[in-house]
């Protein structure tokens, strides 16, 4: 079973004025398709506090994917891609690339998204769109592939051809 954490970024959220209802709706579609959610973490829009849960869920190898939620506009306060970058050892810039293309055909302001995705060690993270609309329509267009991409990440699979 492959292993996910979910982390929030939402500094109303943390302070606990804003009920966090997209970390739940990726709960929802990642225990539908099989994967066991280790952890879900709401924080503050702050860039060290990010980078350093990214860092220790992924280098305790606790889970094989992360997802975060938020933080991904223009705001001064959205830092998430830049907590994401300074963590990821090897970007992967085809799963934002495809989550904006697609989001592109619902709406136009989905080209304002700064997402990344990057991989440190053996765990895929990947930044999405914080409402919880735009979160699973991401996720659903996204998830059958993370699967093997994970599955390759972790030495499961060595092989991308379609047999």
């Amino acid at each position: 079973m492959k292993r996910a954490a979910i982390i929030t970024a939402s500094d109303s959220g943390y302070r606990g004025e804003r009920e966090d209802l997209s970390g739940p709706a990726i709960r929802e579609i990642l225990e539908r398709e099989g994967y066991e959610v280790i952890s879900m973490d709401i924080l503050p829009d702050d860039q060290v506090m990010l980078a350093g849960k990214l860092q220790e869920i992924a280098d305790s190898e606790k889970a094989e994917l992360i997802l975060t939620t938020g933080g991904t506009g223009f705001s001064e306060r959205d830092v998430t891609p830049e907590a994401t970058e300074e963590v990821i050892e090897r970007k992967v810039p085809g799963i934002p690339e495809a989550i904006r293309a697609y989001s592109m055909t619902i709406t136009k302001r989905a080209m304002l998204s700064r997402a990344t995705a990057g991989i440190r060690g053996k765990t895929l993270i990947i930044n999405l769109p914080g409402s919880p609309k735009a979160v699973r329509e991401s996720l659903e267009y996204i998830i059958d592939a993370l699967g093997h991409g994970i599955e390759i990440l972790t030495g499961e699979s060595g092989n991308c051809a379609r047999k």
